[in-house]
């Protein structure tokens, strides 16, 4: 008797993922700022950025040392994304910065173009936390990882 065995669909390709795990490296070499991204199928609210907001205080993303780490939030099946930047960032971009990012970043999902939408405003908030939080080489530190993670 066989088994049917069902692969979960992956919403990036191995080429994808790296290209936005290399955009993460990328933008953090020029800041002491932090960036992740999580992709999950489903937002469990009706407003991305109150799961956005969850999924930040769940990944302890609040705990870098200058408050400056950014959340690019995506829920594939709903098509809603969030930006949540931390106290130290926000104070310093404010909401003008986070709306445009997420009208470019719509832009690139309108042309089913994820991970190169993803990685572009991965890279912009770089430059604006590098801006803000320039990199010192004596003191930085990756404080959290470098990858995305994939809710369900």
């Amino acid at each position: 008797m066989r088994i049917p065995i069902f692969k979960k669909k992956e919403f990036f390709t191995a080429g994808e993922k790296s290209h936005v795990v290399d955009a993460i490296r990328t933008a953090e070499q020029r800041t002491s700022g932090e960036i992740r991204v999580f992709v999950e199928s489903r937002c469990r609210f009706v407003d991305p950025l109150d799961r956005a907001t969850e999924v930040f205080w769940g990944l302890k993303m609040d705990q870098t040392a200058q408050r400056n780490a950014v959340l690019v939030y995506v829920a594939v099946k709903d098509k809603q994304l969030a930006l949540f930047g931390d106290k130290g960032i926000h104070e310093k971009v404010g909401d003008t910065f986070w709306y445009e990012k997420v009208t470019k970043i719509l832009s690139h999902f309108q042309k089913q173009s994820y991970a190169d939408g993803i990685a572009r405003i991965i890279l912009e908030v770089g430059e604006a936390l590098h801006k803000h939080f320039p990199y010192n080489r004596a003191t930085d530190i990756n404080e959290l990882p470098d990858d995305i993670v994939f809710g369900r």
